[in-house]
């Protein structure tokens, strides 16, 4: 049986996570135990390789430049 504190601890976890992803920071721990559970074998980017996928992804990669809207 689950004690209390587990229940904090993993509720405080959650908003945790939600929050970085909120303003935008990419969850590399997230990614990893998702790569490790789902495609066991295959390679795992560095962090900096993987900041830089999601930068790129959520950016458009125009060496710097920012994205339009329109």
């Amino acid at each position: 049986m689950r004690g209390v504190g587990d229940f904090w601890r993993r509720g405080w976890g959650v908003l945790a996570q939600a929050a970085r992803l909120l303003v935008g920071l990419p969850d590399y721990d997230a990614y990893v135990l998702h790569r490790q559970r789902r495609h066991p074998g295959e390679p795992v980017m560095t962090r900096a390789a993987f900041i830089q996928e999601r930068q790129e992804a959520r950016y458009g990669g125009r060496g710097g430049q920012p994205g339009r809207c329109c």
